[in-house]
């Protein structure tokens, strides 16, 4: 007999995605729990619930894949992920991070620059090599066995996805390369889901430490096409803010890719950037310069 067996955060969740995959209605399905679900503390030991659906008929039918609603339904029952909210001392230490990356490139396109008549500039502004969020990674060496790597596995698990995570850290950065058949789907929604798992492995690094570590998560080069995508967005937006004299407010963003529009904007000589709001939903706004 056909059967598919889910996870969820709930019995009844994952009873659903097990009756979506079958085709088939509640009551033409024989049920079976196999683990209940629990929180845990703070998300930490947090179990999802595992449930086997088994048809009463024996019609074969095409098999439908998980989709991003699915995956989406599963992380946002998670209790890290639910509130949407980072803790205080995250957040401060996010906007520290980002205050400082853009001090730094300030001080370098001053110290290698020389004064410029404020006029209508045509000129692509890019971001330097030092300022992209990858930089870093080819200074990290490989660690074998990372924490990390088993916590991503078990979402993986969870997930129903085929993915293998190879780690490189140092003391302030953890990187993680995703491979597998599957990274489409954890990239998900213009990288939603890499970032809703990103923030959860940012919590399971950070949870125990005494000093903050950034944690990035990157599959199929997605950040540094991301990156290159944020560039020609600030430099277009930067030439309709120049033209119009009119600010405009960028969607909300992350950290690091508030960062791209910053640094890629900062030597501009007619318009600025400033961020406004609170995680998850601060955003970078485009002025011109007073």
């Amino acid at each position: 007999m056909r059967s598919s067996e889910k996870w969820g955060v709930d019995v009844e969740t994952a009873v659903d995605l097990a009756l979506k995959e079958l085709k088939i209605d509640k009551e033409d399905a024989e049920i079976e729990v196999l683990e209940e679900s629990s929180n845990g503390f703070l998300g930490i030991g947090s179990k999802l619930a595992r449930v086997r659906v088994t048809a009463k008929e024996e019609e074969p039918r095409e098999r439908e894949k998980a989709t991003f609603d699915d995956i989406d339904a599963i992380l946002a029952g998670l209790p890290e992920n639910s509130a949407q909210q980072l803790p205080d001392d995250i957040r401060a230490d996010y906007d520290r991070f980002e205050a400082e990356e853009r001090e730094d490139a300030r001080a370098r396109e001053k110290a290698g620059r020389k004064e410029k008549v404020r006029s209508r500039s045509k000129k692509k502004y890019s971001l330097s090599l030092e300022d992209s969020m990858l930089y870093e990674v080819k200074k990290l060496d490989p660690v074998e066995g990372h924490p990390l790597e088993k916590f991503l596995r078990d979402i993986a698990e969870q997930m129903g996805v085929d993915l293998d995570f190879s780690v490189k850290a140092n003391n302030e950065l953890v990187f993680v390369e995703i491979k597998g058949k599957d990274t489409g789907t954890i990239i998900g929604k213009r990288g939603a889901t890499l970032d809703a798992v990103q923030c959860l492995a940012s919590y399971v690094v950070n949870k125990d430490s005494d000093k903050y570590v950034r944690v990035i998560l990157d599959a199929e080069n997605y950040r540094a096409k991301r990156e290159k995508t944020l560039v020609n967005l600030a430099n277009n937006l930067a030439s309709k803010v120049e033209r119009t004299g009119k600010s405009t407010v960028l969607e909300p963003m992350n950290p690091y890719e508030r960062k791209v529009i910053h640094c890629t904007l900062q030597s501009h000589p007619n318009v600025t950037t400033r961020s406004e709001g609170k995680d998850p939903y601060r955003k970078v706004i485009i002025e011109t310069k007073k």
